[in-house]
This record gives C-alpha cells, sequence and structure tokens, in this order.
C-alpha cells in the first residue's frame, strides 16, 4: 500500500488511541498523551524477553494493536488480540495488515475469555482495568482462563505512589491504617473522568498491587510508574473461585 491509501483508511477508521507508526504514516500524531504508547512502551520493553519464539500471547483490550504488533516483532508463534470494541479491532486489523503481522483478533470481553478456551504463556492487560465495573472478578477470570505464566498488567493510577505495609490482620477497632496515604484503595468514579464515562475504579498503586497479588499473581518487576509484570502464582486457600456457586478452585 502506498502511503497516500495508508493515510487515507486511517482516516476512514476515525479517532486513534494508538499512535502506530505504520510505514511512516502516524495513526495518531496529535496524541495528547504524546507518542503513545511507545513512550510508555520504551520505559518497560527490556522487562519482557526479547525473544518470544515458541511462546503464544494474549493481548486483552487490544485497541489499534501496538502491544500485539510488538509481540510479533518479537517472535511470538501465535499472537491474539481481543476488544470488546469493533471500532478499535478494525483499526488493529488494518495496523497488522500494513505491517504483515499474523495476529488472530476477536472481539470478546475481558469478562469472556474462557471461551478462548486456552492458556497463554504471555498476557497482556493494559489500560482497561479502570474502564472496569468489576475489575477484581477480570483478574480473577485472567487468573483462571488464560494466564499459563506471565501477566504484563497497566492501569492509570491516581493517588500517593508509596506502598503502606499491610499486616494479615487488624482488630475491629483499629481504624488507623485505613488512613494512611499507601493503604491499598480504589477511586469510584460515579459520573465521567477526562470525560469518559467508562472509567470506573482508579487504584492507587497499593491497590493495584493488592488485587494483583489477591487474583493469584506475583509481582516480579515494577518497570515502569503505571506497569507491572508478574507471574501467575498461588492463590490463598481462602480466595474462592469467580463463580462460588462451583466452590473453591481445585
Amino acid at each position: 500500500m502506498t502511503p497516500e491509501v495508508i493515510e487515507r483508511r486511517v482516516r476512514e477508521l476515525g479517532d486513534w488511541f494508538h499512535n502506530i507508526d505504520l510505514k511512516g504514516v502516524r495513526t495518531a500524531p496529535n496524541h495528547f498523551l504524546g507518542d503513545y504508547p511507545a513512550m510508555k512502551w520504551r520505559n518497560f520493553a527490556h522487562a519482557i524477553p526479547q525473544d518470544l519464539s515458541g511462546k503464544t500471547v494474549l493481548d486483552i483490550g487490544c485497541n489499534g494493536g501496538f502491544y500485539s504488533i510488538e509481540m510479533k516483532r518479537r517472535g511470538a508463534d501465535r499472537v491474539v488480540a481481543v476488544d470488546f470494541d469493533e471500532r478499535y479491532l478494525a483499526q488493529a486489523r488494518f495496523a497488522a495488515e500494513v505491517m504483515g503481522a499474523d495476529i488472530e483478533f476477536h472481539q470478546l470481553s475481558v469478562y469472556d475469555v474462557a471461551k478462548l478456551g486456552e492458556k497463554f504463556d504471555v498476557v497482556f492487560f493494559m489500560g482497561v482495568l479502570y474502564h472496569l465495573r468489576h475489575p477484581l472478578l477480570a483478574l480473577d477470570l485472567i487468573w483462571e482462563h488464560v494466564a499459563k505464566d506471565m501477566l504484563v498488567f497497566q492501569s492509570m493510577l491516581r493517588g500517593p505512589a508509596e506502598v503502606f505495609p499491610v499486616e494479615p490482620d487488624y482488630p475491629f477497632a483499629e481504624t488507623a491504617h485505613f488512613e494512611q496515604p499507601g493503604f491499598p484503595r480504589m477511586a469510584f468514579v460515579e459520573h465521567k473522568y477526562s470525560n469518559d464515562e467508562t472509567n470506573w475504579w482508579i487504584p492507587n498503586r497499593a491497590g493495584a498491587e493488592a488485587m494483583l497479588r489477591s487474583a493469584g499473581f506475583t509481582i516480579l518487576e515494577h518497570p515502569e510508574e503505571e506497569v507491572f509484570v508478574c507471574r501467575r502464582g498461588e492463590r490463598s486457600e481462602f480466595v474462592q473461585t469467580v463463580h462460588p456457586a462451583t466452590g473453591p478452585e481445585r
């Protein structure tokens, strides 16, 4: 495709959130965050294996497909990208076509990832959590159904960056720890945040880390302000499956 053809098709596909370089044509050159998400990727790319030969990758909430394409560049045998928004999927399909990246796309919500029927060596879950009304449910489903080993997680964070050391238990009458700046918490957005009605829950750093651990992920690295590289670990015996009627995870 010529640059003119690529440029025309990029504009036909509407506003892009991922600024991707499609053979010299930028999909979102005036992005309010700058060269996003490349500017973020540069800060944590070193934390992802350079050679993904023989590995499978799942990109949940793929948006315009930036991370899916990057994983193919690293030699992943199979990359599956899912998004609930058909507009983003159309953009991602076109970006993959231009870049010659063999990526499998599905219109799917994170709550339905079990329908994929397989687990992946690397799961990307970037910029999705704060758009969900049921964020911990999403992490539980990822742990149970699609994560085999590595989870690369990113969320918008607000509030203090410090992490308060939380005890395994507190007496009922003790409440001071809830007021500590670094205690795990999430802010609920009833209406809109940044003119976006899909922003629902925004954690602080401690809250994001606590939710990841509660879902069964071990945090290996925090290479970028909002990014956590995790490994699928063990869950507490007291954590029920996401469908409590079926009993605890065995």
